[in-house]
């Protein structure tokens, strides 16, 4: 009985060989991935395996990008403190000013060539304290110019307008007298008070 079951199994696998090809696991070999230096590829072949692909890591360069941002604000600010009329207006007044040019001399400006503007100027909120550092002919020293707005109508007031040496010794350029304060406008007499009301009653019409 046993003879007749193999009999019958092998004569099946005779007329159906696909069914045993089928069966078998199919394996396929791939041909490694091109690498650094092998040359150009000729041709194109199927088989040929993937190469790895190297993953971004943002843990290296994060910082480096924040690191830029941070010094691209830094010097953006100071540009702006350097380029506003404070500073310019300052810089005129120490040329001018007599106990300045005793201590720095002639040919008065920064000391270096990308000056560094400390401190803060908020002109909006009625605070300004600036300080740079500045040279001549004679030496150089810290110049450092305040002034607050007590009011949002009222005028900025001068409180320190000063040179320090690098020997530590302060100079008081301010000497009680404002230099920085606006200048009281003129009084206007009767003609010109009626052309400026005849011209705000024109503007009303």
């Amino acid at each position: 009985m046993w003879s007749r079951l193999v009999c019958r199994r092998a004569i099946a696998s005779l007329r159906n060989p696909s069914t045993t090809a089928n069966k078998q696991i199919q394996r396929r070999t791939l041909v490694s991935a091109p690498k650094p230096g092998d040359g150009p590829l000729m041709e194109r072949r199927p088989d040929r395996e993937l190469p790895n692909i190297q993953t971004f890591r943002w843990a290296r360069t994060l910082p480096v990008f924040l690191t830029l941002i941070a010094a691209s604000s830094v010097a953006i600010f100071n540009y702006q403190k350097l380029s506003s009329p404070v500073v310019a207006s300052t810089l005129y007044a120490l040329r001018t000013s007599a106990r300045a040019r005793e201590v720095l001399g002639d040919e008065i400006y920064f000391r270096r060539q990308i000056p560094w503007i400390g401190g803060e100027m908020n002109q909006l909120r009625g605070r300004i304290d600036v300080r740079f550092d500045v040279k001549g002919s004679r030496g150089h020293a810290r110049m450092r110019f305040a002034s607050r707005r007590p009011s949002p109508r009222a005028a900025f007031e001068t409180t320190e307008w000063s040179l320090q040496t690098p020997d530590g010794r302060l100079i008081d350029l301010l000497d009680g007298d404002d230099s920085f304060r606006p200048a009281p406008a003129f009084p206007m007499d009767d003609e010109e008070r009626e052309e400026a009301s005849r011209g705000y009653r024109q503007q009303l019409k």
